[in-house]
């Protein structure tokens, strides 16, 4: 007999493991890992560096950075946040650093770091980890019993900690609670488009905007009474990245995060507006690329990069604004320089599928957040049962903030378990 199980050797699991240990050496505790290596996600989080969590210290700040979730993760973060996550991994001997966008990492810039640590702790408090151990059951009868691929185990408490995994969720479903369908966050756009073709690599801020190309364009001249204005489902500034496949970078994965649910009712094809000047619109820019016009008269527009932005972009566009390569300023048209502003300004891309890191992968959905008392992590269905990560329905952007969801609900519930 057991007095804890945990069902998942991730980041939450870990935690909550050894915030339960900690505070109560005496208990028996085993983490169940399905696969051969625990704390996967932990490896390749940051490319490999581990993005531990974020430098903001609000809580009221914090939240905003959870699509799903906001709401009921502000009591939790206001008992542990960031700073507590510091002060956990400090007390440890690990030093972690803030960089210029506010991400953490282990001054070691590796990993292993973090994983070493978990282990260590583990094997330190007693904490059985058995790996190859894929729980096929779970359900409440005096106590809990947990089937495994291997045995039968008993515990009188449990915690799921398994992330995205449609097999607990199911379990989950069979013993009362619902489940939130899950659907990809975090992942970037797939387009294939010659003003973007052999660029990959560019990064430049942008704003970004989401339409759903089903509607009527904002650009048809005939007038119907029925016709609206298009509106941007979503938007976003920041950096975007241009790759071999489309875009990426923090201002789409962004906007995939927040749009989870909407861009997969789009089936993943919609439109996207990107202002690679975002502090600009239109007329400004046609007044300042007619000022150039003036200056740099003689001089070729495709050589001639008049605004901030990435020169082997400047060059895709001017070729897509229809402007010949030895064209000169003094040469252009009104309605070329009509089309460079356009492109500059309110540059139009077709969205055709998505693209996720499979290792880093995010996922919208999850165990329904009402059903979970957010004061101990406890499930309000059924007694002795915890919850502790991405198997609820709680998901960030990128930034450390996924991790700062396990670190948080994994003590919340420790702390639960040790006072019930």
């Amino acid at each position: 007999m057991l007095d804890l199980i945990i069902i998942g050797g991730g980041a939450a699991g870990f935690y909550s493991a050894i915030q339960v240990a900690e505070n109560n050496p005496k208990l028996k505790i085993a983490i169940l890992e399905k696969g051969k290596e625990v704390l996967g996600k932990v490896k390749v989080s940051g490319g490999g560096r581990c993005n531990v969590t974020h430098a903001q210290f609000n809580p009221t700040e914090l939240v905003k950075n959870y699509p799903r979730g906001e709401k009921e993760l502000l009591g939790p973060f206001h008992k542990y946040c960031s700073g507590d996550v510091m002060s956990f991994f400090d007390e440890k001997g690990i030093a972690l650093k803030i960089e210029d966008d506010g991400r953490m990492f282990p001054t070691s810039n590796s990993s292993q770091t973090i994983i070493d640590c978990f282990l260590s702790e583990a094997n330190r408090l007693g904490i059985q980890i058995l790996k190859h151990s894929g729980v096929t059951n779970f359900e409440l009868k005096k106590v809990w019993e947990v089937v495994t691929i291997k045995k039968t185990y008993r515990a009188k408490k449990i915690v799921i900690a398994t992330g995205s995994s449609s097999k607990i969720w199911k379990n989950l479903q069979k013993i009362g609670h619902s489940i939130v369908e899950p659907v990809p966050s975090l992942f970037t756009f797939n387009i294939k488009d010659t003003r973007i073709q052999g660029i990959s690599g560019v990064s430049t801020n942008a704003r970004v905007a989401v339409y759903d190309k089903n509607h009527v364009d904002a650009k048809v001249t005939i007038k119907l009474s029925s016709q609206k204005k298009r509106k941007p489902l979503l938007t976003d500034e920041g950096p975007l990245l241009i790759t071999h496949w489309g875009m990426s970078g923090p201002a789409v994965l962004k906007l995939s995060a927040w749009g989870a649910r909407i861009l997969s009712d789009l089936k993943y094809k919609f439109e996207v507006h990107v202002n690679w000047l975002p502090d600009h619109y239109n007329d400004s820019v046609i007044q300042l690329l007619n000022e150039i016009k003036e200056v740099e008269s003689k001089k070729t527009i495709l050589r001639t990069k008049a605004v901030d932005v990435p020169r082997r972009l400047w060059t895709n566009l001017v070729r897509a604004s229809g402007i010949a390569e030895d064209e000169k300023w003094a040469d252009i048209t009104k309605e070329k320089l009509q089309n460079l502003s356009e492109q500059l300004t309110d540059c139009r891309f077709n969205v055709d599928g998505k693209s996720t890191f499979k290792e880093e992968f995010v996922t919208a959905g999850g165990v329904e957040l009402s059903e979970i008392n957010f004061k101990t992590m406890e499930s309000k269905l059924v007694p002795n049962l915890y919850f502790a990560g991405e198997v609820i329905n709680v998901d960030a952007i990128t930034g450390g903030f996924n991790f700062q969801n396990a670190w948080t609900t994994g003590y919340i519930a420790a702390q639960g378990i040790i006072k019930n």
